[in-house]
């Protein structure tokens, strides 16, 4: 799949918002005050620009707009509802929180609303059975292991990105892992991808088109296998592997801040490997398999 900068900008930013706050909601001290207006600014910000950032890779606004209307069966219209309730409770609660005031079950329905949104997110590539690296219940879970270490650094909780960061970097190795072999296991071939199943070897003799296509370009985004393996060793170095010790260092605020950085350009890193190794099954017919 083509990796548009636009879908990465927005599933790195809104995973870092709405994991900031889902750590905002269950805290059971959370800060007050103008503290608390710092915090719940950064977090409405960022999945704010993440949105920003999702509506523009729709390239059209009446598609934003329309993307509200079919949540029965669409899941990125699921996820506009969802990331809209959890920044109206987030909202709620922060201003409760600045006014001294915490409504705690506020906060924790704006964490499982955050969560929710995330999930719906991961589950609009989860869904897609044409791409078999995808179908698996490895994306939602890399998507919500990833909000919350985002979360769990950007609001200061050392302690869960110490034990959520490895198991990040854990899951994101087993997923590279598994998913190299999910196209080859889906039992896609060039004969099913022409409905000629069961009709001896296929081959196209002619490729399906001369020039480049909209299909070509979108779905069947090509690169390099070393390119791909030294950025997902780059993604997991920034990501997980410099912020765990940078971490136990001593003045936590100053390394604890570059240690977020890394993470942002790690996580960066591997969302962008993450569309570009996608292989979608239309590729079969164009004779990319």
């Amino acid at each position: 799949m083509y990796p548009a900068r636009s879908l990465i900008a927005f599933s790195t930013l809104s995973g870092l918002g709405f994991g900031l706050l889902v750590w905002l909601g269950i805290d059971p001290a959370p800060p007050t005050g103008w503290v608390a207006l710092v915090f719940f600014a950064l977090a409405h910000g960022l999945c704010l620009a993440g949105l920003a950032a999702s509506a523009l890779h729709l390239r059209r606004r009446d598609r934003a707009l329309k993307a509200f209307s079919q949540w029965r069966s669409s899941w990125l219209s699921r996820e506009a509802w969802a990331a809209v309730a959890a920044l109206l409770a987030g909202g709620g609660h922060g201003l409760a929180l600045m006014l001294d005031q915490p409504l705690l079950p506020l906060g924790w329905l704006s964490a499982a609303l955050a969560l929710a949104a995330v999930t719906c997110t991961a589950m609009i590539y989860a869904q897609l059975k044409a791409v078999p690296r995808w179908h698996h219940w490895s994306t939602p879970a890399l998507f919500l292991l990833t909000a919350l270490a985002g979360g769990a650094l950007l609001s200061g909780h050392v302690t869960a990105a110490l034990i959520l960061l490895p198991a990040l970097g854990a899951l994101q190795i087993w997923t590279w892992y598994d998913g190299d072999t999910r196209f080859a296991r889906s039992g896609s071939t060039p004969a099913t991808a022409t409905g000629l199943a069961g009709r001896g070897s296929v081959r196209p003799l002619f490729p399906a088109q001369t020039g480049s296509t909209y299909v070509l370009d979108e779905m069947a985004f090509v690169v390099a296998r070393r390119h791909l393996k030294k950025l997902r060793v780059l993604g997991l170095a920034f990501m997980v592997v410099l912020p765990v010790p940078l971490l136990l260092l001593p003045m936590p605020h100053l390394f604890g801040a570059v240690a977020l950085v890394s993470h942002v350009a790690g996580v960066v890193l591997s969302r962008w490997v993450f569309f570009a190794e996608a292989e979608h099954v239309v590729g079969l017919y164009h004779g990319r398999g």
